[in-house]
C-alpha cells in the first residue's frame, strides 16, 4: 500500500495529475533560512497559503542556511521552492563564486528587498565600516547570502576578511546572541525589515545598537558583479533606539524554483499567493512587496514559463 501511494504522488509530481488523484497528493518544500530572519516566517506563511489554497498540494517550510544552499537544493531537486538572494541566485545561474557548475533554477516570482546590516554597539569603537580591522566579526552563515554579501561589502571598502578581521560565521540569532554577550564586536546581516533577531538585541536592557552606513560600496560593487545592488536605507525607528536613518545597500529577494517544475503547480502556486496576499503579510510585513509591479525589478536570471504566462495574465511582461 505505501508503494502504491508512493508511486501516485511521484505520478502527481511528474504529470500534474494532482486533483485527478486525490487531494493534497503533491507534497511540496520551501527552503527558507534560519529561524532569527525573515525567510523562516516568510516561507512558513507561504506554505500555509499553498497548502490552504491549492486544493491538491500540502507545503512545508525547512529551515537552512539560506541562499547558497536554497539554490543547490533547488537545482539538485531537493527543495521544491526557495526564498534566495538575486546576487546568489546569479552566480548559480552562472556557475560562479560558490557554484562550481550552472544549476537549473528559475525565478517565480520577485519578492522583497533585501536590506544590508551591519551591526554593532555603543562602546565599540566602531563607526565606520573600515573600523571593522581588528575585530571580531561575523559574517554571516556558511552557505548564506548574507556571507556572499558581506565578503563583497567589505571588498568595496579594502577589507580583507582572512587577513583584516578575526572572522566568525554566524546565522542571524547566533551573531545577535553573540553581540550581546560580547564575544564579537559586530555583524553581518541581510534581511527584511525589521529583523526579530536585530529587534531583540536593540530591545535588551543596557545594549544601544548602533548600525553602520555603506552605500558607498554599492557602485563599487555593481562594477564588479553586475548591477544587483541598489541603495536604500533602514529608517529611524526600524529598531529600539535607532534613532537616525542609516543609508545601506540593497539587493532583491527571489521565489525561485527548479526548471522542470510543472507549469500548472507553479501557476496554481502563485495565483494562491498573489490572490491572498494579504495573509502572507499578517506573518510578516515584508510579504506586502509581493506585487506585480515589483516583478521586473530585481531577477538577474529567467523567468519560469509558468511565471511568465501569470504576469502577463496581469499586465506584466517578464522573461
Amino acid at each position: 500500500m505505501k508503494r502504491a501511494i508512493g508511486v501516485i504522488c511521484a505520478l502527481s509530481l511528474t504529470f500534474g495529475f494532482g486533483v485527478a488523484w486525490g487531494q493534497k497528493q503533491v507534497k511540496l518544500s520551501i527552503a527558507t533560512g534560519g529561524t532569527g530572519g525573515v525567510y523562516y516566517p516568510l516561507g512558513g506563511g507561504m506554505a500555509s497559503i499553498i497548502s490552504k489554497h491549492v486544493p491538491y498540494a500540502e507545503a512545508t517550510a525547512e529551515v537552512t542556511s539560506a541562499s547558497v544552499d536554497n539554490c543547490l537544493l533547488v537545482g539538485a531537486g531537493k527543495a521544491d521552492l526557495a526564498l534566495v538572494m538575486a546576487d546568489s541566485a546569479l552566480d548559480a545561474f552562472e556557475a560562479k563564486g560558490k557554484f562550481k557548475e550552472k544549476l537549473p533554477i528559475r525565478t517565480a516570482a520577485v519578492l522583497y528587498p533585501n536590506n544590508m546590516h551591519i551591526v554593532t554597539v555603543e562602546g565599540k569603537g566602531i563607526n565606520k565600516v573600515t573600523d571593522l580591522k581588528g575585530k571580531r566579526v561575523s559574517t554571516g552563515s556558511p552557505g548564506s547570502g548574507t556571507e556572499v554579501m558581506a565578503l563583497r561589502v567589505l571588498e568595496a571598502y579594502g577589507i580583507d576578511p582572512d587577513k583584516d578581521l578575526k572572522r566568525d560565521k554566524l546565522g542571524a540569532s547566533e551573531s545577535a546572541g553573540a553581540l550581546k554577550d560580547g564575544k564579537i564586536d559586530a555583524y553581518f546581516w541581510v534581511g527584511g525589515l525589521p529583523t526579530a533577531s536585530v529587534t531583540d538585541l536593540a530591545a535588551t536592557p543596557g545594549i544601544k545598537i548602533k548600525l553602520l552606513a555603506h552605500e558607498d560600496a554599492v557602485e563599487k560593487m555593481n562594477k564588479k558583479y553586475g548591477p544587483l545592488y541598489v541603495k536604500g536605507k533602514i529608517p529611524a525607528k526600524t529598531y529600539p533606539g535607532q534613532d537616525e536613518d542609516v543609508a545601506i545597500a540593497v539587493v532583491w529577494n527571489l521565489l525561485i524554483c527548479n526548471e522542470k517544475m510543472k507549469d500548472n503547480v507553479l501557476y496554481d502556486i502563485l495565483k494562491a499567493l498573489f490572490e491572498n496576499k494579504a495573509e502572507l503579510v499578517a506573518v510578516h510585513k515584508e510579504g506586502q512587496h509581493l506585487d506585480p509591479a515589483n516583478q521586473k525589478e530585481g531577477s538577474p536570471i529567467p523567468f519560469h514559463p509558468a511565471a511568465i504566462k501569470f504576469f502577463a495574465e496581469r499586465g506584466v511582461q517578464v522573461k
